[in-house]
């Protein structure tokens, strides 16, 4: 089992997961102005929100401090032109080598829930809180009532390329839930059916549900959700109806979790452009 991420990542995970856990209709995602772009070097900026209706912000800001860029080589860049408003934050990623750059925001951690004697919730760490690991035998009660603990991580990413396509950003690094290409996510086309691989820290993800639902949903009154299921390799099969922006969610929980807690979840958030044949 893979240790946890840093504390920073935990507070990320802490406010995710309240968003998240309240708010279902809540959706974190990451939009990039292009995904296949072409020439010796480039920009391609992105909008970064958590909001009830997909790519378009209306609920508040994405907090973008776990955000990692790995560039073709493997090799971690910086974001330029950073700013936070009130409903999106905003960046720039300047492309200076040929192949396919990933864009992933990454939190894990873990949480407990119970009440008290006068049945009030009460919940660890609390809202804003970094996780400790030594603080969890003196913070949760161990007979509390309803005490239910949880080992989450939450994956957010997506996926851009100058040139050529290149495959090195997809190198698992066996944390949480991740979403594997086997078909290339900026080689996508509409009415074609796309392979994708989860793993779930290491392993395949066999019974992880996932919704697909193309961007544009604010001007229609079908969603058109697509929901599939992984098979017991981890496997999923997308068939793009039509062309456009997509949004793909993932949810994946078992019983093999890290003690002290007892279930183990992992969620993932992508971003896919399908382009028209």
């Amino acid at each position: 089992m893979k240790k946890l991420s840093a504390t920073t990542s935990l507070v990320a995970l802490a406010a995710t997961l309240a968003v998240s856990f309240s708010a279902s209709a809540h959706r974190a995602w990451l939009l990039p102005s292009s995904t296949v772009l072409s020439g010796e070097e480039t920009y391609v900026t992105f909008d970064a929100a958590i909001s009830n209706t997909i790519f378009h912000p209306d609920h508040f800001a994405m907090n973008t401090d776990n955000l990692v860029v790995t560039a073709p080589s493997g090799e971690t860049i910086e974001t330029e032109n950073s700013a936070r408003g009130k409903y999106r934050t905003t960046f720039d990623v300047k492309l200076e080598e040929e192949g396919t750059f990933k864009i992933t925001s990454f939190s894990s951690g873990i949480r407990a829930f119970w009440k008290d004697e006068e049945g009030n919730r009460k919940m660890w760490p609390g809202r804003g809180k970094p996780y400790v690991a030594e603080e969890f035998a003196t913070s949760v009660p161990k007979e509390a009532t309803d005490l239910s603990v949880t080992q989450g991580s939450r994956r957010v990413e997506t996926f851009v390329t100058l040139g050529a396509p290149s495959e090195k950003v997809f190198t698992p690094t066996n944390e949480g839930l991740e979403l594997i290409p086997v078909t290339h996510p900026n080689d996508l086309f509409a009415t074609e059916t796309a392979t994708f691989t989860l793993l779930i820290d290491g392993e395949p993800a066999e019974g992880a549900e996932v919704e697909v639902v193309r961007g544009g949903m604010r001007y229609r009154n079908n969603q058109e959700m697509i929901s599939v299921t992984s098979n017991n390799e981890g496997q999923i099969d997308i068939t793009w109806p039509q062309a456009g922006m997509y949004f793909v969610e993932i949810s994946y929980k078992d019983d093999k979790a890290e003690k002290p807690a007892t279930v183990r979840t992992g969620s993932y958030s992508g971003t896919f452009e399908v382009l028209p044949l």
